[in-house]
């Protein structure tokens, strides 16, 4: 059986940088791929991620407020739907295995739930305005998002030892819910930036929008890499490919977050490629963790035990998600440069 498994798993490592590949030189042919009539239901947010970052690649210098503000927040609901669902999935598997102990346990599934609904249909919707639902789901979700975090770091600190290295590795993990905070910050964002009125620059707080989104997206880009680094810390980065999201995400944030503090072009120029590295990064390591779990005992014919232990196939798609929040954010800083 070993050697159709691994004919197998080169045949997905060549797809996977095939397509990585096609991305940076045809990204207009995922586009009209992305656009078929015969692509499955359950594949249209994949393809609309891909229609998105693929027009990243080639998105116009001076588009109109009015346009690149409603680009820009669909591209926020978009990257609000991804950590959503990546939330969604990793809650329902990890829980699952807690056996749900604890019925406030099934709350982010139905959070989840909501703020991957409100964002797929933000993605969908073309209208430039503000949907009172949406953003209410947002609000409701970045405060499950706090209370979760409030619940993991009590799980850790419970244990005995308290806040040691075992019960970070073993106990809930504390990086799980602030990604649920962050969907439901940036959809909140998205939702202003689209109801903002073309004679106007958007702004969140008092802030130009893309700038606190910008540092918004950074602290979240730390954020996951932390959560990232602990866990590949944890697995002795047994694999040299470990090692990427410790390294490429990071240089994102900071370039990120310099176009934050005092964008220029090249820094932007700059952050805007390592931000796509980084969204290609969350496609790939789902390919890696997958790989993963078919080297556990069984292999994916054991898939119902294997999946659960891991690594994490939800994990990886939150890089893309901050990828693509930040993007957003970044075609914001530029339209403030030009004007």
């Amino acid at each position: 059986m070993k050697r159709p498994v691994s004919s197998l798993d080169l045949i997905a490592n060549a797809a996977l940088a095939g397509t990585a590949v096609l991305l940076v030189v045809r990204p207009q042919t995922l586009r009209v791929v992305g656009q078929s009539q015969l692509l499955p239901g359950g594949l249209k947010l994949a393809s609309g991620v891909a229609r998105s970052l693929a027009k990243s690649f080639h998105e116009p210098r001076r588009a109109p407020s009015r346009e690149r503000n409603r680009s820009a927040g669909r591209m926020l609901n978009g990257s609000a739907a991804v950590l959503a669902l990546s939330v969604l999935a990793d809650s329902a598997v990890e829980h699952y295995r807690g056996s749900f102990e604890n019925r406030a346990m099934f709350t982010p599934l139905a959070m989840g739930t909501l703020s991957f609904a409100a964002s797929a249909f933000g993605t969908a919707d073309a209208r430039a305005e503000r949907h009172p639902v949406r953003d209410t789901i947002y609000a409701a979700a970045a405060v499950t998002g706090l209370a979760g975090f409030a619940f993991h770091a009590y799980n850790v600190l419970k244990r005995p030892g308290g806040l040691s290295w075992s019960n970070l590795f073993y106990a809930a993990p504390l990086g799980a819910p602030p990604a649920l905070i962050l969907s439901g910050l940036l959809g909140r964002g998205a939702e202003r930036v689209r109801a903002t009125p073309f004679w106007r620059r958007p702004s969140v707080l008092g802030l130009p929008a893309g700038r606190a989104l910008a540092a918004l997206t950074a602290a979240g880009l730390a954020g996951t890499v932390g959560e990232a680094g602990l866990l590949h810390f944890r697995g002795a980065y047994h694999n040299p490919a470990m090692v990427m999201p410790v390294t490429v995400p990071p240089a994102a944030a900071v370039l990120l977050a310099a176009s934050a503090i005092r964008p220029n072009r090249l820094t932007n120029r700059l952050a805007r490629w390592w931000l796509r590295l980084t969204a290609l990064l969350g496609f790939a390591g789902v390919g890696f963790h997958a790989y993963g779990v078919s080297r556990n005992m069984g292999g994916w014919r054991n898939w119902s035990q294997n999946v659960l232990n891991g690594p994490p196939l939800s994990a990886p798609p939150s890089f893309t998600g901050l990828a693509l929040a930040g993007l957003a954010a970044l075609s914001l800083i530029e339209e403030d440069c030009d004007g």
